[in-house]
């Protein structure tokens, strides 16, 4: 399918000032699980826009592993977009889904925090050296393009270190959601059989093993659940998206927990916040900056990682059918159901417990290798 239209340009050819202006429409505009009127709110929009992560190329920053590539560009697309979704996770988690950044303005201690482990430098947790030195352990060689399955499985690896945040990633597989191993993932207190123990008084208090999740929990046992990023990597056609699919994919990204969807092909990927009307919105990672480094007193000059010009567009019809959504299941409205969502692991699916495993096995990363990451096949990855 052809996925490249004139939105995808981006500054390695065109100027700030020669980007579509956001569209005037009386259409509701959708980005992340909020909703704007593009008459009376594009202020807003493009603060909502730009307040988002934006990661891209760049290039000048230390080798990879030592010796490697010292810039990303033509091969880390991906990689980017990987970043852009869990880098708008950890805004959520540590400054609040209505956080808007303001530039020059003084940098709060957890944004600077969640800037830093992106960084490209190879101490960061989520620093593009540290996913490419992870995907060889799943075959991929630096410098390799990476596939969206590949990139899912890496950040789930590389959020285990990440203590601060204490975010479990989990990739679906088969197209389907399975409660039971979300609640091992995000309630690792619960034993295998799903009943709990936990000592929260000073004694052992039992739990029912049917919770529904962190909601079902009292106010004072909620630190107990993990923050879950969900992944679900899905197919909703061939070589084109069936237009059954269209109406539930713009309503995934009316949910409140959205954060977004990112695919392509192969050194085209690009990361989808919203839509209006028929087009999605998407952020575009390719454009090669300078790498940064932070200052002296350790605040990080973060322009550049916030894209202050009106975001890209493109028809909805344009998306491949290959996506992975993001986020606890909901029942939508009208359109085909995009997955299944079930309480238990089906005796047809293969019953390992290193499918729920933290340690870096790419058992998973395997299983959906062929289907997902082919470098002839173009794809798309949704998130919410």
């Amino acid at each position: 399918m052809h996925f490249y239209i004139s939105a995808t340009l981006t500054y390695d050819t065109l100027g700030f000032g020669e980007f579509d202006d956001f569209p005037e429409t009386s259409e509701p505009v959708w980005i992340l699980g909020k909703e704007f009127n593009a008459l009376t709110e594009k202020d807003d929009i493009l603060s909502h826009v730009t307040s988002r992560l934006w990661f891209t190329y760049r290039k000048n920053f230390p080798p990879i592993g030592g010796t490697g590539p010292t810039s990303d560009t033509g091969w880390g697309c991906m990689l980017r977009c990987g970043q852009m979704i869990l880098g708008e996770a950890l805004v959520r988690r540590h400054l609040g889904r209505d956080w808007r950044w303001v530039r020059s303005q003084s940098q709060r201690e957890d944004y600077i925090g969640i800037l830093n482990a992106f960084l490209d430098k190879k101490d960061g947790y989520y620093s593009l050296h540290q996913i490419a030195q992870m995907g060889v352990g799943e075959g991929k060689s630096i410098g390799q393009w990476y596939g969206p399955n590949t990139v899912a499985q890496v950040l789930k690896k590389l959020a285990v270190f990440d203590s601060w945040s204490r975010l479990a990633v989990h990739v679906a597989m088969d197209n389907t959601v399975v409660i039971e191993e979300i609640k091992r993932l995000c309630m690792p207190w619960l034993d295998y059989g799903g009943a709990a123990c936990v000592d929260l008084q000073g004694g052992m208090s039992e739990r029912n093993g049917c919770l529904e999740g962190a909601c079902a929990l009292a106010e004072e046992e909620t630190a107990l659940w993990n923050p879950l990023l969900l992944l679900i990597p899905l197919r909703l056609g061939l070589s084109d998206i069936n237009e059954a699919y269209i109406e539930t994919l713009k309503q995934c990204f009316q949910l409140p927990q959205s954060l977004g969807v990112i695919g392509g092909k192969p050194n085209s990927a690009h990361y989808f916040i919203g839509y209006v009307g028929e087009e999605l919105i998407y952020l575009d990672p390719h454009t090669t900056q300078p790498a940064v480094e932070p200052c002296e007193d350790s605040q990080v000059p973060d322009d550049t990682y916030h894209c202050q010009h009106p975001p890209c567009r493109m028809h909805i019809c344009e998306i491949d059918p290959s996506i992975a959504v993001v986020r606890e299941p909901e029942t939508l409205g009208a359109g085909l159901p995009m997955f299944e969502l079930i309480d238990c692991q089906p005796s047809h699916f293969a019953c390992s417990v290193d499918v729920l495993n933290l340690n870096p096995d790419f058992s998973d990363s395997d299983r959906l290798e062929r289907f997902f990451d082919s470098e002839d096949e173009e794809f798309e990855i949704l998130s919410l």
